[in-house]
């Protein structure tokens, strides 16, 4: 019976000490199968450089880097541009990759930006503005990051108004004392009207959302000056010419400040070569 159970010590012991040593095997191939990933991936065998990264990941689930290698490496395999089903998959696995990495690195900017522009490769708009909302509105998120996202939405809706504003059907050039003046005109489907207001209207919306998290967003009060101008276009067609002047009046107001942190940021980029080490001299 005393024999028995310091067996079952021995066996206890040897356990014991063997796991940790695994652990730690495990870890060490783990890296050398991320090694043999990054050779895979600068040689351009994206495929095999994915097998490593999932291996390594395997090897070690513990690993902060093997995620973002597998994301990467399934990313490199998707071909911009075309529209097999095969290709169509590989940008959806990609996401669902960078996804997994962003459920354990939530501020991970690198796998925030690549689904955003892989959905929009794929063309879900839709699916996109919404990846880049829920982004903006995170509170957990930095404010200048969110401020970007909602910059981006600006842009967006500043696009869809203009693709309907600046149709040739829609506006018309006057010889004004010589000048050429362009005159905007509603479109004949109500539709497409009420579709640019809607999205100028929103795309202002988002512009000072932006503006507000991060005012020194150049490029934030720059689409909030275009959109401006749009809702200008807009009240010009619906014959409402208070409230164009009114909307260019606020669009001038905000290219000034456009122009003044433009101003402000070549100011500070010349200081700084300025100030910069000069290399040694050969």
């Amino acid at each position: 019976m005393k024999l028995s159970q310091a067996r079952v010590a021995l066996l206890i012991l040897v356990v014991l000490s063997v796991t940790p040593g695994c652990a730690v095997i495990n870890r060490i191939r783990a890296k050398n199968e991320l090694n043999e990933c990054a050779r895979a991936y600068r040689e351009g065998h994206f495929a095999e450089a994915e097998e490593h990264a999932k291996r390594a990941a395997e090897l070690d689930p513990t690993n902060k880097t093997a995620p973002s290698f597998v994301a990467r490496t399934i990313h490199a395999q998707y071909k911009p541009g075309v529209d097999t089903p095969e290709n169509q998959q590989i940008a959806r696995n990609a996401i669902n990759a960078y996804k997994q990495l962003l459920a354990v690195d939530p501020n991970n900017e690198e796998a925030y930006k690549a689904i955003a522009a892989l959905l929009g490769a794929l063309k879900q708009d839709d699916e996109q503005r919404q990846w880049i909302l829920q982004r903006a509105n995170q509170d957990s998120v930095d404010p200048a990051k969110r401020a970007e996202a909602f910059t981006v939405l600006a842009s967006k809706q500043w696009d869809c108004s203009y693709k309907i504003t600046e149709l040739p059907d829609n506006k018309k050039n006057q010889n004004q004392n010589g000048h050429i003046l362009i005159i905007y005109q509603k479109p004949k489907n109500a539709d497409d009207f009420n579709t640019a207001l809607q999205c100028a209207t929103l795309g202002l919306e988002y512009a000072n959302k932006a503006i507000s998290l991060d005012p020194n967003n150049e490029s934030a009060w720059s689409y909030k000056t275009n959109i401006l101008l749009e809702l200008a276009k807009l009240a010009e067609m619906d014959g409402k010419a208070d409230q164009k002047a009114e909307y260019q009046k606020q669009a001038n107001d905000a290219q000034n400040e456009t122009t003044r942190l433009n101003e402000a940021k070549q100011k500070r980029q010349q200081e700084q070569q300025r100030t910069r080490p000069s290399p040694p001299a050969g």
